[in-house]
């Protein structure tokens, strides 16, 4: 064939190639677009119905797009995790623990998701990431509420997988649309970002594997409602009890198993413990939940405070006499990490009473805190060094004690605090009180040293908190926790619960043994 003849091939040949060039994506885009497409959303809070204070939109400083990442290291832009997926972002919330939210302020959070997640579907899956103790005005069951309008978004082809605190709580319908649940199992909760991590990776294994929601869920309740104070796992039964847990979410035909405490300062019916198993053997996820449940309820009377507890008097007694430095006391009642509303003034009110600390020379004492946002603006308009005199405390909760008079000297003063916004330090006597603008709770030593304060060096901190998270449990000598007034009193006999389920332990302590068969949760495709 001559040259000629050759050309009308040549120019079909060619038009071809630029046909496919122009209509088909380069490779790596082919990749991103077979990527599953992943959304995030999320609000978390724990709510005490027992404390007056309301909580409000602001609280849960909501971070929606891209300032979502910022919350999971373990999605960084170089993650392997990240690369895995096409990350929807939507709207997360991660509020201090507080008093009941307001329906206003749910509502608006909760509708600006749903439109979110409207904007960018469809998705193959979504993580949930939830406290699970979220109360709300007008409303039981929050997160199952949540959860709830989320499906009916997203459909229910969407796979959900969830991760909570293990005080949450975890009701039917909350279990029913989810599809992958897990919970921490380290209280504190040391475990919480790697619980994040593994409720994600969970959900990428489920998708890219193709096996898709698991066949089956078993869920235990477990009439039992302990504070976080006797169920902490560094110490037994609940180290052992929570030592079961990685085992048995390993068994074959598992994909998660979980513990929940639950929460105690809200007088809802959804307030107990639960169990959950999730997997595809049938046989085992029923096993699994019944065994770790049982295990539960059979260690109920051995769970005790994981501190020495006394009265406030006793602890000061004990603190003003020991020779250990520092000496922590847990002012337990009010403590803004379960709940509480963090501006009970009874226990400093008690503390400037001794006449130990009257004196610049006696027993050197950190109070922290005390919300007082005139005595704050006081302060600061009077500066460091001023002498200043001022009501704090008790604007929310003023059950126990009206505001404290407080006169001293400021010692220090600190902006920018994300929960506190401002920080001033006032010595009354030998007592150093911090007073912020907003509530605040104080957990690490970076706490009191950006307020001139040194801990290590001085003779007794009290901290309005439970257990001592893992900073201030190392940086104590010796320590106790005072049964003091709240909204989380850890006295839970002296509330008066009305809604919760009966019989409970240990409230009916002679209660025969509950039924511990686990109830097969239906799947979310049936919904």
């Amino acid at each position: 064939m001559t040259l000629k003849s050759y050309l009308p091939v040549l120019l079909f040949l060619l038009l071809a190639g630029c046909t496919k060039s122009a209509d088909q994506p380069p490779a790596d885009a082919t990749e991103k677009d077979e990527l599953p497409r992943i959304a995030i959303a999320g609000l978390a809070i724990e709510s005490s119905t027992f404390s007056p204070a309301v909580s409000h939109k602001e609280a849960f400083h909501p971070k929606t797009g891209e300032e979502v990442f910022s919350s999971y290291p373990f999605l960084s832009p170089d993650s392997t995790l990240r690369k895995q997926a096409e990350w929807i972002p939507t709207l997360t919330g991660d509020a201090l623990p507080g008093g009941i939210v307001s329906r206003a302020a749910y509502d608006s959070l909760v509708t600006e998701t749903l439109e979110r997640l409207k904007e960018n579907g469809p998705y193959d899956g979504l993580y949930f990431d939830i406290h699970g103790a979220m109360s709300v005005q007008g409303l039981d069951d929050p997160e199952g509420d949540f959860i709830t309008k989320i499906r009916e978004v997203i459909g229910k082809e969407t796979i959900i997988s969830t991760s909570m605190d293990l005080h949450g709580n975890v009701t039917k319908r909350l279990a029913r649309h989810t599809d992958l649940i897990t919970c921490y199992r380290l209280a504190p909760h040391e475990d919480a970002m790697e619980t994040r991590r593994r409720s994600v990776a969970n959900l990428l294994e489920r998708i890219e594997s193709g096996k898709g929601k698991p066949q089956y869920k078993a869920w235990v309740p477990v009439p039992i409602l302990l504070p976080g104070e006797k169920t902490s796992t560094r110490v037994d039964p609940a180290k052992s009890l929570y030592a079961q847990v990685k085992p048995a979410a390993n068994r074959e035909g598992i994909i998660d198993a979980a513990i929940w405490v639950g929460y105690p300062w809200a007088d809802e019916p959804r307030n107990h413990a639960v169990v959950m198993a999730t997997g595809d053997d049938k046989e085992t996820v029923t096993r699994t939940a019944e065994e770790l449940a049982q295990s539960f309820w059979d260690v109920r009377n051995e769970f005790e405070f994981i501190a020495p507890t006394t009265t406030l008097e006793k602890a000061l007694d004990e603190a003003i006499a020991s020779e250990e430095q520092p000496f922590f006391i847990s002012d337990m009642g009010d403590n803004p990490t379960a709940g509480g509303a963090g501006d009970v003034t009874w226990t400093i009110r008690e503390i400037l009473k001794r006449p130990e600390f009257k004196s610049e020379d006696g027993p050197s004492l950190i109070y922290a805190s005390l919300p007082g946002p005139e005595f704050v603006k006081k302060a600061v308009e009077a500066g460091v060094g001023a002498q200043i005199s001022g009501k704090a405390g008790a604007q929310v909760d003023d059950r126990y004690a009206p505001p404290i008079q407080l006169e001293g000297t400021v010692t220090a003063i600190h902006h920018g605090d994300r929960d506190a916004e401002t920080e001033v330090v006032v010595k009354v006597g030998s007592v150093h009180v911090i007073v912020t603008k907003k509530r605040k709770p104080y957990h690490q030593e970076e706490d009191f040293t950006n307020l001139d304060l040194n801990p290590r060096e001085t003779d007794i901190v009290v901290v309005k908190i439970g257990y001592l998270v893992p900073e201030l449990y190392e940086m104590q000598k010796d320590w106790v926790m005072a049964l003091t007034p709240g909204g989380v009193d850890q006295d839970l006999e002296r509330l008066n619960y009305e809604r919760i389920k009966r019989p409970m332990f240990p409230f009916d302590k002679d209660m025969e043994d509950p039924n511990m068969e686990a109830r097969l949760i239906p799947s979310s495709d049936s919904i």
